[in-house]
């Protein structure tokens, strides 16, 4: 059976987010996207368009320099607009380590997401290892 097309496209999202391939993750999302990741780190709020949502994901990778990961474990989808994934997330930054369980609440309308949803784990250590 053929993979459902919004978990294919949230699939094609983490690939492009492994190779940081930026133009690819603009071309699936809406042009008025926003990204929402959770905690009170400089990181963390509301990223919203495509220019915002890939200049966060440039500084994740800077503050890492280049450790950082992300390996995609499960994508659900309710064939209505909705897909959620599990996947792990690694990185290191100033000496210290984050390696924890993470996810994503993606809507998705026609061919495009409109909202990124993030969760974490532990959002104290989150904030901790970012800040």
């Amino acid at each position: 059976m053929a993979e459902h097309p919004h978990a294919a496209l949230v699939r094609k999202g983490y690939e492009a987010f492994q190779r940081g391939d930026m133009d690819t993750l603009r071309g699936l999302m809406s042009g008025d996207a926003t990204h929402h990741t959770p905690g009170t780190h400089p990181l963390a709020g509301d990223f919203k368009g495509q220019d915002a949502i890939v200049d966060m994901y440039r500084r994740l990778n800077e503050e890492t320099n280049g450790t950082m990961r992300v390996e995609l474990r499960h994508v659900l989808v309710d064939g209505r607009g909705h897909a959620v994934t599990l996947h792990r997330f690694t990185a290191e930054r100033g000496g210290k380590q984050l390696d924890e369980n993470g996810g994503i609440v993606f809507r998705i309308v026609g061919d495009k997401i409109t909202d990124l949803d993030e969760c974490i784990e532990d959002i104290d250590r989150s904030n901790e290892f970012w800040s």
